[in-house]
């Protein structure tokens, strides 16, 4: 079916598209893997969700075991990386929504909303942190 003109010479292999270990590194590829990263965990944060609202739904028996899960140290560092994960992956969506607009493709653009990215993150989760772990933060 095939000549032998379009099959691969042998002893020679196919060239790789280009990977990680081909750029030199820089902090928007960190971004672009951060916001990957931050992506599956809050897929495995939204799996949490779901079976903290099934256990409500499920009845008293349910949500009581539920509770005694989520009330220790280790689930309250989860909702906090969780946090940091929501307010990176929120900001630099919308950098990514600005670029699926065309705009911001130049490289000095590029680096300074990446700094905003960084920035608009790490305040947003010191805020909500500080609202929703103070006790007293978010009372009136």
């Amino acid at each position: 079916m095939f000549s032998d003109a379009h099959e691969v010479p042998s002893g020679r292999e196919r060239p790789l598209s280009p990977h990680l270990s081909i750029y030199r590194f820089m902090y928007t590829m960190a971004l672009s893997i951060l916001h990957r990263f931050t992506g599956v965990l809050l897929a495995l944060g939204l799996c949490a969700l779901v079976y903290w609202l099934m256990s409500a739904a499920a009845g008293e028996s349910a949500y009581e075991r539920s509770g005694w899960l989520f009330r220790g140290w280790a689930f309250r560092v989860l909702l906090l990386a969780w946090l940091a994960s929501y307010c990176f992956h929120f900001f630099n969506g919308l950098r990514h929504l600005a670029w699926d607009a065309g705009l911001g493709f130049e490289r000095v653009h590029a680096r300074r909303s990446a700094r905003l990215v960084i920035v608009l993150a790490i305040l947003a989760f010191l805020i909500a942190a500080w609202v929703l772990f103070w006790p007293r933060a978010g009372a009136p």
